[in-house]
């Protein structure tokens, strides 16, 4: 993070121009916005570090977005959860088409409309 992450979140669509990186080259041409002082900076400079940390870190423990995705379905799939209809039949017809066990798996796919 740095000051002009900082003012962008601290001061949205102020006028300003910043010459190197410190709060020395700050140029500030806003009329309807104050300038923020150097200590708001450098607080925002923290709290969007925290906040940057905080979501990188969570999104790293969540399943992928698959595995979030088959466990949706398969709850639908036992009645845990009502089926949107579809989401799971579009699911359900892959799984059909491609099952788990190698051996039956059927690579044409069926483009009449029948099983």
């Amino acid at each position: 993070m740095n000051i002009t992450q900082a003012l962008k979140s601290l001061r949205p669509g102020a006028k300003w121009h910043l010459v190197g990186d410190t709060y020395d080259g700050l140029d500030w041409r806003d009329n309807e916005q104050d300038k923020p002082t150097k200590e708001e900076i450098n607080n925002e400079i923290q709290s969007l570090i925290i906040k940057n940390d905080y979501q990188t870190h969570r999104a790293n423990y969540y399943p992928s977005v698959e595995e979030q995705l088959d466990m949706l379905w398969h709850a639908m799939d036992e009645g845990k959860l009502p089926k949107v209809k579809d989401f799971y039949e579009s699911i359900k017809a892959v799984k059909e088409q491609f099952p788990k066990n190698p051996k039956t798996v059927n690579i044409i796919p069926d483009t009449t409309g029948q099983k």
